[in-house]
């Protein structure tokens, strides 16, 4: 038994254990910093866009909403936003006829940017093009149609009281994106 105990305490020795009060600590595990996951989107549907520099808009010819909106476009900006920007197609006097805004982001936030612009409660129905799903409302003072698709929401208002000249313009949109 004395033998078994000598070669143990040997061979601790030699791989570099010790039992008594003045060992030095071994090699201790290196601990790994903790992961906070984080989301590249904020929060909440984003603000609505601004204009912020001259156009034209990337995804819609002002001869096409001037034809849909029955006003000619004077002038047309676009706002910063990406991967596509919000387009402002303004009449002769200067004020906004038309805006075209598209989201890309998430679910959640597409549909609660569409129930923003056009409320379930107070709109009808919307679902063109097909596997679209939103609202829209024609009033004397302007109307909307404002659609969402998985992550992806298209929202178009219009100084125009007839929804479906906003629905033109928003199938148009979609479509020339390929969304």
């Amino acid at each position: 038994m004395k033998r078994l105990t000598s070669a143990l305490l040997l061979a601790c020795c030699l791989a570099g254990c010790s039992t008594g009060p003045d060992a030095e600590p071994g090699p201790q595990p290196t601990e790994r910093p903790r992961v906070t996951p984080t989301t590249t989107q904020p929060e909440g549907p984003p603000p609505a866009p601004e204009p912020v520099a001259d156009g034209p808009c990337p995804y819609l010819e002002s001869a096409f909403v001037a034809e849909a909106n029955g006003q000619r476009a004077t002038k047309v900006r676009i706002s910063a936003d990406k991967p596509h920007p919000a387009c402002f197609f303004y009449r002769a006097d200067g004020k906004v006829q038309l805006t075209v805004r598209v989201y890309v982001g998430t679910a959640k936030n597409a549909k609660a940017l569409v129930d923003e612009a056009a409320p379930i409660d107070s709109s009808n129905p919307a679902n063109a093009p097909s596997g679209w799903k939103g609202g829209s409302i024609g009033a004397d003072k302007g109307s909307v149609y404002a659609v969402a698709k998985q992550e992806t929401a298209v929202i178009v208002t219009t100084n125009q009281a007839q929804s479906i000249k906003a629905r033109q313009v928003a199938e148009k949109a979609i479509a020339t994106l390929g969304l």
